[in-house]
C-alpha cells in the first residue's frame, strides 16, 4: 500500500473520526427529530416512577384492598383514534433537478412511475437516521415500495470520515471492490450498519471495527482495504453530499425530498405514511 493511500486510510479510520462524532450528533437534526424518538426513554422513566411510587406501609389497624381497573378499547374506540398528522415540509425543492444523475449512480427501490419519490439524505453514523431505518424504513418499504405507491432513493450525506468510509463500503462490491454494488446489496449493507451502529460508528479502533463489519458482509482484508484506499470514490461521496447542500438545501440528517417538499428529522411509521398518503 502506497504512502497515500496509507494517509487515505488513517484519514478514514482512526481515532480522529471518533472526535467528529461530536459534530455528527450536534448537526445530525436533533431538534428536528419527532416526540416518537423519544417514546422508548419515556417509557422507561414512567415505569421506573411507578415503581417508585408503590406505598411501602399502611397506617392503622384498617385493611385497604387496592383495586385494579382494566380499561378495554372498543374497536369503535379504536376507529375514532386520531390519525398521525401530516409532517410540515420546510422548504421546496425542484424533483426535476434533484433526480438528474450526480457523482453516483442513484440506490433506487421501487417503480420507476410511482406517484411519489423519496429521497433521503442521511449519514450512517448519525443516531436519528439509525432510528428511521431500524424502526421505520422497513414498514414504509413494504407499505409503499413494494406496492408500487413509492420509490426509494438513499444519498450519502457523511458528517465526519468514519460515515464516508461506511458508505464507500457500502458503494464497494465485496467481490472486487473496484466496481460499484447495486441497490440489492447496498440497502442490506446500509441496514446492518445502522442496526449495529453502537457498534463500530464510536469504537476507538474504526479500522478493526468496520472490517469485521464488512466480513459479515463478504468483504475480505484485501478488498476492504482497496474499497477504502480509492480516492474517486471517496471525492465522489462528498461530492454528493456537497450538492445535496448547495443545490437542495440540506443541513442536517436524516432529511426527505419528496415529491418537491423538503423535510428533515427522523419519522415514524405513522408520520411517514400519513404524508405519503397524503400525496397518493
Amino acid at each position: 500500500m502506497s504512502l497515500s493511500e496509507m494517509s487515505l486510510m488513517k484519514r478514514l479510520l482512526t481515532g480522529a473520526a471518533v472526535a467528529a462524532l461530536a459534530v455528527t450528533l450536534a448537526a445530525c437534526s436533533d431538534e428536528k427529530k419527532e416526540e416518537t424518538a423519544k417514546a422508548p426513554e419515556t417509557s422507561q422513566t414512567t415505569t421506573g416512577e411507578s415503581a417508585s411510587s408503590t406505598p411501602a406501609t399502611s397506617t392503622g389497624t384498617t385493611t385497604e384492598t387496592a383495586t385494579t381497573t382494566t380499561t378495554t378499547t372498543t374497536p369503535a374506540e379504536t376507529a375514532q383514534k386520531p390519525a398521525a398528522e401530516v409532517p410540515s415540509a420546510e422548504g421546496d425543492v425542484d424533483m426535476a433537478e434533484v433526480l438528474k444523475p450526480g457523482a453516483l449512480p442513484d440506490m433506487i427501490l421501487g417503480e420507476a412511475n410511482a406517484p411519489v419519490t423519496i429521497v433521503e439524505y442521511m449519514s450512517t453514523t448519525c443516531p436519528h437516521c439509525a432510528a428511521f431505518h431500524n424502526n421505520t424504513f422497513d414498514a414504509i418499504k413494504a407499505k409503499y415500495v413494494d406496492s408500487g405507491k413509492a420509490r426509494f432513493i438513499v444519498r450519502e450525506f457523511p458528517f465526519d470520515p468514519r460515515a464516508a468510509a461506511a458508505f464507500m463500503l457500502a458503494r464497494c462490491q465485496p467481490q472486487d471492490s473496484t466496481k460499484l454494488t447495486e441497490a440489492a446489496q447496498y440497502y442490506p449493507m446500509i441496514s446492518m450498519l445502522m442496526k449495529q451502529q453502537e457498534t463500530w460508528a464510536a469504537a476507538q479502533d474504526g479500522r478493526e471495527a468496520l472490517l469485521q463489519m464488512s466480513k459479515l458482509a463478504g468483504f475480505t482484508q484485501e478488498s476492504f482495504q482497496a474499497c477504502l484506499t480509492n480516492q474517486k470514490l471517496l471525492d465522489d461521496v462528498n461530492a454528493v453530499r456537497e450538492r445535496g447542500a448547495k443545490e437542495f438545501g440540506v443541513a442536517a440528517t436524516p432529511t426527505f425530498l419528496i415529491n418537491g417538499k423538503r423535510y428533515s428529522g427522523d419519522m415514524s411509521v405513522d408520520s411517514m405514511s400519513a404524508l405519503i398518503d397524503s400525496l397518493l
